[in-house]
């Protein structure tokens, strides 16, 4: 027995604290395509990350598939888009549940019992750019095609309320960009107005929502890169933020910011959403990504890199910027999503407890504590594997990852490093 802890071990779940944590992230690794032979030199798979236990599993190889392009999180399923390919897993098995051939599938969004698509291949041209599919089996509900949807091959997809918003770039053909929001209402599959982004705002690469304003971010003509604030009634500001011989090589919503990396370099850059302005370079961040994500929970930044045909990996960064794990993965982790369940508290504080140091190699001091008060240690899959009375606590013959203190008021998270 240690001093102030009795360990055993539970198979009981912390259900009265009932609060998210992320209990996997899943990375989309999109492989290495040789275009000169037409060969598959590394396949495109899928992994899973555990936080908890910092380990990275591949979970299945995306055979036939030159690379993957994203992955969404639905409930007890997951939908990949992967070259010519929809594939549905279940995600705790990580089972294959079936797919649908779409050739040119880029990105993905669900809204209610509909999982949308767009479609787009540089230099090649499709009879329908967006087309919405039955989430459950997969069967097709509408292809919109050039007349009635877009004209143009699409990428990224928001959804908000009955409308689904979708950025159409033409596939970054070069000399022939567009940048324009396409709206498809939900509720009629009618594809209305689309919303210009302006002669600056060409090639959007990225979009997403933020403070009820969409966002897109975009590659111009390879001579630099803007961000467009773009309302939901179609009101576009749309500001240069680089000028350089590349475009955008990779961005992300942090917090209230954007980061951002221009192609080829290694300086990571804040941008103001609200006030559309330039921040300055991220502090201690310094290397060249392939892709940026937030871990919703934990603030996270997950950042990923990789030579392109040998090697991936992703580096975590903690909100100080430090970097506090890295793992590898495949060659060219192209997305990172994170799959958040309800389980133990993360913030709950309603005494005056703290714990410190936090992260720590094993020993943690509590202070607020009463000298009888009792306390649980739980692991983010719910078990109980600790007992606790007193100012300390000793995590040293655990792994490293993710605790909980609890006690009957509040809940601290532990990290043990």
């Amino acid at each position: 027995m240690k001093k102030g802890l009795l360990f055993f071990a539970a198979l009981t779940s912390a259900s009265l604290y009932a609060q998210q944590y992320v209990h996997q992230v899943l990375v989309a690794n999109e492989g290495y395509f040789d275009f000169q032979t037409n060969a598959i030199v590394e396949p495109a798979t899928i992994g899973s990350y555990n936080p908890a236990t910092q380990t990275y599993v591949v979970v299945d190889t995306l055979d036939g598939q030159r690379f993957s392009s994203d992955v969404i999180i639905d409930g007890d399923f997951y939908f990949v888009a992967a070259d010519t390919k929809i594939f549905k897993y279940n995600l705790n098995t990580h089972q294959e549940l079936g797919s649908i051939v779409l050739p040119g599938v880029r990105n993905l969004a669900i809204a209610g019992d509909k999982l949308i698509a767009t479609r787009g291949e540089y230099l090649q041209t499709f009879d329908s750019y967006l087309q919405v599919f039955d989430k459950n089996t997969l069967q097709l509900i509408a292809a919109l095609d050039t007349i009635n949807g877009p004209k143009w091959a699409t990428q990224n997809i928001v959804v908000v309320n009955n409308m689904a918003y979708v950025a159409v770039n033409n596939a970054y053909e070069w000399g022939n960009e567009k940048g324009l929001i396409g709206q498809l209402d939900l509720n009629t599959l009618t594809y209305g107005a689309e919303i210009d982004l302006g002669a600056e705002g060409k090639n959007p690469d990225n979009m997403f929502l933020y403070n009820n304003e969409l966002y897109t971010v975009n590659n111009k003509d390879w001579s630099g890169a803007s961000v467009s604030k773009v309302s939901l009634n179609g009101v576009v500001n749309t500001q240069n933020i680089a000028n350089a011989v590349t475009g955008c090589g990779t961005s992300a919503l942090r917090d209230d910011k954007l980061v951002y990396q221009i192609s080829m370099e290694n300086t990571l850059n804040d941008y103001n959403l609200l006030n559309m302005s330039y921040v300055g370079p991220v502090a201690g961040i310094t290397n060249n990504f392939y892709e940026l994500a937030q871990d919703p929970v934990n603030g996270f930044l997950y950042a990923s890199s990789t030579d392109f045909f040998s090697s991936g990996s992703i580096q975590i960064f903690d909100q100080a910027n430090a970097n506090i794990h890295q793992f590898n993965v495949g060659v060219s982790p192209g997305t990172i999503v994170f799959d958040l369940r309800s389980n133990v508290g993360l913030s709950e504080n309603m005494e005056n407890i703290s714990v410190s140091p936090n992260p720590s190699k094993g020993i943690f001091q509590i202070f607020g504590l009463g000298s009888n008060q009792t306390y649980q240690i739980i692991n983010t899959t719910g078990q109980i594997i600790a007992l606790g009375q007193g100012n300390q606590i000793d995590l040293g013959n655990f792994e490293n990852g993710i605790y909980f203190l609890k006690t009957e008021k509040s809940s601290i998270k532990l990290m043990k490093q």
